[in-house]
């Protein structure tokens, strides 16, 4: 695979089917929080194993073989917090209840889009939007600056993807910034763009780091309608002259909660510090977290806030914790992942070089695994990701960060092999698994 982006070959097809998911939603124009509540104190089951395979030098206590900066490449230099796993690992049944069926109130013939995009619409036999396309397209398309809330899965590229290519047939002197956490998020919404926007010469640039600067300054020389890349990698741009941040008519912050936990709250709001009066703004997070309404407080104009959630996926996906001794704790991992029932599982490590060890001493034991960290470059990213969707490789070992934009389906398991710093990271973890109604399970080692 080649280092650097080039403009991809459109293709007629969308990248998901958002209309056979299934979700409850609400609807509201304030801030709200997500207040997650504390599992209750049900008994914990415990999985072990007394084989010993030896080799593989014992982690600490956390699964760390020494203080470092959190693994992945995470700008922000976060302090360690402590992870309460009696707080917040959820050992109740799984909620097996199905979500709400949700009725959209348009087709996507409804939303008065051009005949481009409707022609384009219709090859793929689409009919119904999901729920966060069906309540967010017409604010999108009446101009307004909108806050969607909303997980992966949901359609929400799509989302906004579509009232935007709809405004640049209509005005092709507008250009959009669309932020995204990583470099794969990054290059997957372009992805999405060029098969949404088939043949209708909307032309786009990914800028994203580790990846040759070069080939994305000549790409930015030409005309582009949508500029897609990581914030570090956009300021940088900027900075050099080569982004010009008065032609920014939308700006889309996708995944933003993710993007200030990756510490980029620094490049965003420099880079929206940057873009003139009178744009439009579009946010998308998962969470309404503290940090996020004073973004959308500081940078946006009177949003409109769509919140569409699936079942809460703390009740949707079955959680427990593997207990070990110091000695054991790999042993017990490579039991667990002879079992028949772990048939396509990502591990997450805390650290580059502990990810890319664990995966070489899982190898060493006749488990095909791969992994995926911030020290490999974007080809091996793609190589090992590529391996994992393919089924060459039963196990993906990665840090959060490496994993942020992975969408892979029919995940068996996540395992937290390392305990995740806050909440957060393990909501996002565990997520991986239990999509598209297929069940889920989540295992975090635990000392005894």
């Amino acid at each position: 695979m080649n280092s650097s982006i080039t403009r991809p070959s459109r293709k007629p097809a969308f990248a998901t089917r958002p209309h056979t998911e299934s979700h409850s939603s609400d609807s509201t124009r304030r801030f709200s929080s997500n207040n997650h509540k504390p599992a209750s104190g049900s008994q914990r089951r415990s999985f072990s194993s007394n084989t010993n395979h030896g080799g593989h030098r014992p982690f600490n206590n956390n699964g760390r073989r020494g203080s470092s900066q959190r693994g992945g490449g995470s700008r922000g230099g976060r302090k360690m917090q402590t992870f309460d796993v009696s707080k917040y690992i959820n050992l109740n049944p799984v909620d097996n209840t199905p979500d709400e069926v949700y009725v959209p109130k348009h087709t996507f013939n409804d939303f008065g889009l051009e005949q481009p995009l409707v022609a384009n619409i219709a090859s793929m036999e689409l009919i119904t939007p999901s729920p966060i396309q069906d309540q967010i397209i017409p604010h999108i398309l009446d101009g307004h600056d909108v806050v969607g809330l909303a997980q992966t899965g949901t359609g929400k590229t799509a989302a906004f993807l579509l009232p935007l290519i709809n405004k640049t047939l209509k005005q092709f002197n507008r250009q959009t910034l669309i932020l995204a956490p990583t470099r794969e998020l990054a290059i997957q919404v372009e992805q999405e763009l060029h098969r949404l926007a088939n043949k209708m010469k909307i032309f786009s640039t990914v800028c994203v780091g580790g990846i040759n600067i070069r080939p994305q300054i000549q790409g930015l020389r030409r005309q582009n309608h949508f500029i897609i890349g990581t914030p570090g990698r956009v300021q940088d741009l900027i900075d050099r002259g080569h982004i010009k941040p008065g032609g920014i008519t939308t700006v889309v912050l996708d995944e933003a909660d993710r993007m200030l936990d990756m510490g980029f709250i620094h490049d965003m709001r420099k880079i929206l510090q940057d873009i003139p009066d009178g744009h439009e703004t579009l946010f998308f997070s998962a969470t309404m977290s503290d940090t996020v309404k004073g973004m959308v407080s500081e940078f946006m104009r009177n949003p409109i806030i769509v919140s569409v959630r699936k079942k809460d996926i703390i009740n949707s996906i079955t959680q427990d914790v593997v207990h070990y001794e110091q000695h054991t704790k790999f042993d017990t991992l490579v039991a667990l992942l002879k079992k028949p029932e772990f048939t396509r599982v990502i591990i997450f490590g805390a650290m580059k070089h502990s990810v890319e060890k664990l995966s070489q001493e899982l190898v060493r034991v006749g488990i095909k695994a791969d992994a995926i960290h911030g020290n490999k470059s974007h080809p091996q990213r793609q190589r090992s990701l590529t391996n994992f969707k393919t089924g060459r490789v039963q196990v993906l070992v990665a840090t959060d960060v490496a994993a942020r934009g992975i969408h892979v389906d029919n995940i068996s398991h996540v395992i937290n092999y390392d305990l995740p710093n806050t909440y957060e990271d393990y909501v996002h973890r565990i997520g991986r698994t239990g999509r598209a109604d297929k069940h889920g399970m989540a295992l975090t080692f635990v000392t005894k």
